[in-house]
């Protein structure tokens, strides 16, 4: 019997266009989501005064975030997907391939923060909330694109 390699494309999970703009916009809404929670926790034990100088400066940051970073990059992976042919395309490549490593080394540090930096959480959640905000505010421009 001859040898017939095995066909791993019928495993692919491949989704129209649609579900690519959807399945960023989940995933980025939710990290935003979890980041804005943890910096929501590390917050609660602060006094008031104090409280609104962290949260004003995180909610600072993830303007910033949004406007100089986050938005511009899903603006682009809204391109990016727009361009791939008619189809059913592969689910994941609702970010492009090479971001993968970028997005686990990010998920690697996030851990590592919280774990073990002796940075007060007061100050990491100054720095959760301007990643979580910027990811939340980002996530729009996808479900925008999903509903045109």
């Amino acid at each position: 019997m001859a040898y017939k390699p095995i066909s791993w494309r019928k495993y692919k999970p491949g989704t129209p266009k649609l579900w690519l703009y959807l399945a960023a916009g989940l995933v980025w809404m939710a990290v935003g989501i979890m980041l804005i929670g943890f910096a929501s926790r590390w917050l609660s034990p602060i006094s008031f005064p104090a409280w609104i100088l962290y949260a004003t400066s995180g909610i600072g940051l993830a303007g910033g975030i949004y406007w100089f970073g986050f938005s511009k990059l899903a603006k682009k992976n809204i391109g990016r997907i727009f361009s791939l042919p008619e189809g059913r395309i592969c689910l994941f490549a609702f970010q492009e391939w090479k971001s993968y490593p970028l997005v686990i080394f990010m998920v690697a540090l996030g851990i590592y923060l919280r774990i073990y930096a002796p940075i007060p959480k007061p100050l990491l959640a100054v720095l959760y909330l301007g990643i979580g905000g910027g990811l939340a505010l980002s996530s729009l421009h996808y479900f925008l694109k999903a509903i045109q």
